[in-house]
C-alpha cells in the first residue's frame, strides 16, 4: 500500500474529458463515470490499490472560485493551466493524516494554503449506497505552478479501493513513476525542493531520480526526455517545469498487449516496456507501461 508523500494521482487536465475517457476505456481501463466537483471541475478515475489515474476537465467556469483553500482555488488553477496547454496541472500525494503530513511539509519549506473536504456518493458492487470522505491539503508552488502538490487523505478507503473496481482488462495495477521536464535554469532548484520530501536524489542520465513511497520521480532535461519518449507535446516545449510522463505497472503482458492492440493506438515496445507514441491523444502526457 501507499504511504505518506507517495505518488497518489497526478491530475491530467484536458479540454475534452469524454474523449480522453473513451480513449482510456479503449486501452483497457475501467474508468468511472464522469463526476463533478463543487469548484467546477469534472473528473473520471481508474482506481488501483493505493493510487489512481485521474483525468480532469472544466464543466462550469462560474464555479471556478468556489470552495477556496486560503488563497488557492482548485478550479481556477486547473482552468488557468488549460489556457496554456493540456497536461498534469497538479499532483496528489498520498496521506493517511493530512493535518500532520501538511505540518511536516511546512517544516520542510513547502507552502500549505489550506484544506478542503468533500465527498461523493458511490454505489458498491453489492448494491449498497454510501458516501466517501476526502481531505485535501493544498501545497501550491508559486514559482512552478504545474509542480503544485496536494496531500490526499481518504477517510473511508474501503469505498475507494473496492476490489472489483481495481480490476482492469489491461491488468494495469498501479503507478511506477513520473517524469518531470525541467530546463537547465530550473532543474537544480526542482530537485533540491523535492529532496526535502524524498531524500538525496540519484544522478541518472540527463538529470536526477528521487524515490517516493509509491514510484520514482525523474527530473530530466528535454534532451533526455525526448531521447526516451519522443518530442515534447506542443504547449509543453520551453514551458515551466511540469510532469510530462507517467509510468504505469501492468500485471500480465499478454493481456496488456492485447488491450493495446485493440485500442488502435500507436506504440513502441522494448523488452516488455510499452510507450504510447502520441501524447496529444492522452492529455499532452506520455504514458508508458512496464511489468509489475
Amino acid at each position: 500500500m501507499n504511504a505518506s508523500f507517495g505518488l497518489d494521482h497526478p491530475l491530467i487536465a484536458v479540454r475534452d474529458i469524454e474523449k480522453l475517457r473513451y480513449t482510456l476505456i479503449s486501452l483497457g481501463f475501467n474508468m468511472t463515470a464522469v463526476g463533478k466537483h463543487p469548484w467546477g471541475t469534472s473528473t473520471s478515475l481508474a482506481m488501483f490499490d493505493g493510487c489512481l489515474l485521474e483525468i480532469m476537465g472544466v464543466f462550469d467556469e462560474s464555479l471556478l472560485d468556489e470552495v477556496p483553500a486560503g488563497e488557492f482555488r482548485f478550479g481556477r488553477h486547473v482552468h488557468r493551466h488549460l489556457q496554456q496547454s493540456e497536461g498534469v496541472a497538479l499532483t496528489a500525494l498520498h496521506s493517511t493524516d493530512s493535518v500532520n503530513d501538511a505540518a511536516a511539509a511546512q517544516l520542510k519549506g513547502f507552502d500549505v494554503s489550506g484544506h478542503l473536504e468533500f465527498g461523493r456518493d458511490v454505489v458498491l458492487p453489492d448494491g449498497r449506497s454510501d458516501r466517501t470522505k476526502t481531505t485535501l491539503a493544498l501545497m501550491p508552488d508559486a514559482s512552478n505552478p504545474r509542480l503544485s502538490f496536494f496531500l490526499c487523505q481518504q477517510h473511508r478507503p474501503e469505498l475507494i479501493y473496492v476490489p472489483e473496481w481495481l480490476q482492469h482488462p489491461n491488468t494495469v495495477c498501479g503507478i511506477a513513476g513520473v517524469t518531470v521536464f525541467a530546463g537547465d535554469a530550473d532543474r537544480a532548484a526542482v530537485v533540491q525542493k523535492l529532496s526535502k520530501l524524498y531524500g538525496e536524489a540519484e544522478q541518472v542520465e540527463g538529470g536526477s531520480q528521487l524515490t517516493t513511497a509509491n514510484g520514482t520521480v525523474d527530473v530530466l532535461a528535454r534532451e533526455a526526455i525526448e531521447a526516451s519518449f519522443g518530442p515534447l507535446p506542443s504547449g509543453v516545449d520551453d514551458a515551466e517545469p511540469a510532469i510530462v510522463a507517467m509510468q504505469l505497472r501492468y500485471a500480465e503482458q499478454a493481456a496488456f498487449e492485447a488491450s493495446l492492440v485493440r485500442s488502435g493506438l500507436a506504440f513502441a515496445e522494448q523488452q516488455g516496456v510499452y510507450t504510447l507514441s502520441n501524447p496529444e491523444l492522452t492529455g499532452s502526457t506520455f504514458l508508458r507501461f512496464c511489468p509489475n
